[in-house]
């Protein structure tokens, strides 16, 4: 191998080297509220951290597996890193309604109350809400 050439290679693995590993692309992640969404890791995660918690909720099943879930409507972050401080996984995470298949919101006045819905409906866990936004109700 000639110098030059040895020393683009020489660059090239340094830089290969400077890169923290199993980096994942900053990206978006859309989840269903009261759903949730599988992660894979490309590397094993040392902490999880999310950045609004009463919008979405991480469970780690192993150290290369997580289950994100959509807690409340809104948008966050959550950020995995291995045990050195590496990212590892790094995702915007947008809760909606989704389809809204089988949920109906009832109002009363400015009260909201979820339901769950089948043959039938009734209210579900996440019950009345708080009053309508200022443009009015969403979906």
């Amino acid at each position: 191998m000639t110098p030059p050439l040895r020393h683009l290679a020489i660059a090239a693995a340094l830089a290969m080297l400077a890169a923290p590993a199993g980096v994942a692309a900053q990206s978006r992640l859309n989840v269903e509220i009261d759903q949730a969404q599988r992660v894979q890791l490309r590397g094993p995660a040392g902490s999880v951290i999310v950045g609004n918690p009463q919008i979405a909720d991480v469970t780690v099943v192993d150290a290369n597996t997580l289950y994100i879930t959509g807690k409340g409507y809104g948008v966050t972050e959550v950020v995995a890193v291995d045990p050195i401080g590496r990212t590892v996984f790094q995702s915007q995470v947008v809760v909606t309604a989704g389809d809204g298949s089988g949920r109906v919101r009832v109002w009363r006045g400015a009260q909201a109350t979820e339901m769950a819905c089948a043959s039938s409906c009734s209210p579900s866990m996440r019950g009345p809400t708080g009053p309508a936004p200022a443009d009015g109700p969403t979906p």
